[in-house]
Parts: structure tokens; sequence; C-alpha cells
């Protein structure tokens, strides 16, 4: 029940009966002003009425989905969206996947007439997984190649951590050179995407954008362009996840990634296997700072032909510690 409802039953229920006395009209006028208030301040809350806090609008491709049926069903939404017989709408929010990976310089002959707030960006290695980066928009379009070197930043911490974490196992037993092997490889990884980011590589593959119905369609027919998802049901950025296929994605949508992403101890990092894509929800940053809030989200982008093996709980504390014993699980926790 809404708190316009709310009101209204309360009313009814302090109204009803045909003599009060004076103390309850009292407490009913309270009672009255106390709910009046809590309505006042729901329509202030940001969130529509009848709505769960917890809500989220999903925006892309599912689980399970087809990345043809996803993008048949983008560009009839859009139709509808732009169709004359349809009713007039506004500036809307729309999720632009790209055919393929691109520079920030070509970024605003894409998406000319949006109004760009997050792109996507990955560096496609041919040969390894790599992590998705969420770079926010608040100054078009320099924060994209500056989004890209703080993200360079990441992916050197990233680097220093898995060499601290490789040096730490001295030991020479079955489970701690495998795992030395493991931290050996995520960190010539996280070195080779910290270069790609400094030279300005072409990483970006999708955006999250707001723009007129006829703005969305003009950028669906551009050369690049690979899908336009418009979101006329999207109100704000905080509860919404937005899922852009990857370029070289084909087929049916896995529901799982085929492989885990070695952990990390570096906060900006995911260190479980979060869906496919990532969320914006909860993100806060301000491109004043000296680092503009890039976030790694980890994710199963690309495929790798010797999947990294990710250490249990167990095997982790050893490598946190330094210890080179063998206590704890004698195996490397398989991939999923």
């Amino acid at each position: 029940m809404g708190p316009a409802r709310r009101l209204r039953a309360v009313l009814v229920r302090f109204g009803s009966g045909a003599v009060r006395p004076p103390i309850m009209t009292g407490v009913a006028l309270a009672a009255v002003a106390a709910l009046a208030l809590a309505v006042v301040w729901a329509g202030r809350s940001g969130v529509p009425t009848g709505e769960e806090p917890g809500d989220v609008v999903r925006v892309g491709v599912v689980e399970g989905q087809t990345v043809d049926g996803y993008l048949n069903s983008s560009r009839r939404e859009l139709a509808m969206l732009t169709a004359a017989s349809g009713p007039p709408a506004g500036d809307t929010w729309a999720l632009v996947s790209l055919s393929g990976y691109e520079t920030p310089g070509r970024l605003p002959a894409l998406l000319a007439g949006a109004a760009v707030t997050q792109v996507y960006a990955r560096v496609p290695l041919p040969d390894a997984r790599t992590q998705v980066s969420l770079i926010p928009v608040y100054r078009w379009p320099g924060d994209v190649p500056a989004g890209m070197l703080d993200a360079a930043v990441v992916r050197d911490r990233e680097q220093a951590d898995y060499l601290r974490l490789e040096r730490g196992l001295t030991g020479d037993t079955r489970r701690e050179r495998s795992l030395r092997e493991t931290y050996g490889k995520a960190a010539r990884i996280a070195a080779r995407e910290a270069a790609a980011y400094r030279a300005g590589c072409a990483c970006v593959f999708a955006a999250v954008v707001r723009a007129s119905p006829s703005a969305l369609d003009g950028i669906a027919s551009r050369p690049g362009v690979r899908a336009v998802d418009p979101a006329p049901e999207v109100r704000g950025l905080d509860r919404t996840e937005f899922r852009p296929p990857l370029p070289e994605e084909r087929g049916t949508v896995s529901a799982e990634p085929s492989a885990a992403p070695v952990p990390t101890t570096v906060p900006e990092v995911a260190t479980a296997s979060p869906g496919r894509l990532p969320s914006s929800i909860g993100f806060t940053v301000s491109s004043t700072s000296p680092a503009r809030g890039v976030v790694g989200l980890a994710t199963a982008a690309g495929s790798s032909p010797q999947p990294l093996a990710v250490p249990s709980d167990g095997e982790m504390s050893a490598a946190h510690d330094g210890s080179g014993g063998s206590s704890g699980p004698s195996g490397v926790g398989p991939g999923r």
C-alpha cells in the first residue's frame, strides 16, 4: 500500500464512529500529521511509489538469451520508440553496444548527439581472459582517456599484489608450485593490460547514454554501432544494471563464466565472480579527484586456452601469510 493510500486508510479509520473523546481526537490528529510528514519525505526519497527499494532494472543481454535475439529485440524496441504512430517520448536512457573495440578518439563521432554517462572497456588480449572496467563520465570526452589511465594504475596494483603473493610462496609442494604459476600468469596479464590502457588502446565496447529517440536512432545507424537498446523504464543509474554484449560474443550467453578470476587483495577489483558484466549500482566518484573511480570488474570476457586456477580459502591464507608450508588443502581449486 502506497503512502497516499495508507494516509487515506488512517483518515477513514479515525473518522468512523459517532462520538470520540477529546483525547482520541488529539491522538488522531497527531497520527495524521505524522503520516502526512512521512508521505512528504517518501516523495523526496527518489523511490517511486509502489516500488521496493531493492528493485533493480536490468538492461542488456541476459543469461540464456542469444546475442542475435537480443540485437533483434533492441531494434524492435527502438523502432517502437521512434514510430510516428506512437506517443511522443522525451530523452531516454539507452545502452549502446559497439561492433568492435574502439579507441577513445573514435567515441565522439560514434555517440554524437547523446549525453554519455559511462563507458565499458576491456583490453582484448587474444590469449588471456581480461577484466571489464566501468569508467564513469562527467566531462565528455576527456574522462574516458583519463579513466583508462586510472584503470592502468589499478592493473599496476594488481600486478604488484600478484607478484607479492608469488614471492610469498617459497615451498616446493605441488600446491605451491601451482599457485606460483597462477600468480605469475596473473601478474603478466595485469602488466599487459596496464600497458595497453596507457597507450590509449582500442578497448571501449559499450556506453550508457541519454538522448532523444531520434538521436538514438541516428546512433544506431552509424557504422561501428552494433545495437542501441533504449530503456525508457530507467529513472536513474543508481538502481540500474547494464549488461552489454562483448563484440566477440555470439550464440547463447552462458549463465556462468567458464572460469573464475584469480583472487586479489586490491579493493578496487572484484575478488569473486560476479554476473556476466558489472553493475553501476552504488557507484560514487568525483571527476575532480586524482583517481576518477575506475572500477575493475571481473568477467570471463574472452577465452583462455589455459584458464587460471583459483586457490581455495586455505591456500589464499597461506599465500597471504607468506608461508612455505604445505598445510591446508592439497589441491588447487578448479575454475568454475
